[in-house]
């Protein structure tokens, strides 16, 4: 005797009940710091630090898994600025060692600084949109969580 296989699932209106996201929309809410499904509340508690859950819609950020990512992210944004605008400059004018280090290195400090955070926003945004790690309504069987 043959064994039947179960049939397969279909679309119905259950599965098809999923929230919408908006990839774009969760980028830009993350890159503002704020949450990336309502737009209220806010992502982080301290300078880096993901808060636990939003304030307003109360969507559970611990799932997120940014890692190094932003690091690098921020590194490839800022070295594109920099290096082209360094090389511009000593080809042009070759002003002295001294003012290229006093003008390049504070530069390249603060816009570092200054986009860790919101990259960091994007990254999560974009996890949660694209339904990433935890951030999954339904995850996988047999998946053990991280």
């Amino acid at each position: 005797m043959e064994t039947m296989s179960p049939a397969p699932t279909g679309w119905t209106r259950e599965t098809a009940r999923v929230e919408k996201r908006d990839v774009w929309a969760a980028l830009k809410r993350g890159f503002r710091g704020r949450c990336p499904r309502c737009g209220e509340g806010r992502l982080f508690r301290a300078f880096l630090k993901v808060d636990d859950n939003c304030s307003v819609c109360g969507l559970d950020f611990t799932p997120h898994r940014a890692d190094d990512l932003p690091a690098y992210l921020v590194i490839v944004i800022v070295g594109h600025l920099v290096v082209p605008a360094a090389l511009v400059i000593e080809t042009n004018y070759s002003p002295p060692v001294a003012l290229q280090l006093a003008v390049y290195l504070p530069f390249t400090l603060i816009a570092s600084l200054a986009l860790l955070q919101p990259v960091k926003g994007a990254v999560v945004g974009l996890q949660w949109g694209l339904r990433m790690h935890g951030f999954d309504d339904n995850p996988p069987e047999g998946i053990p969580p991280v």
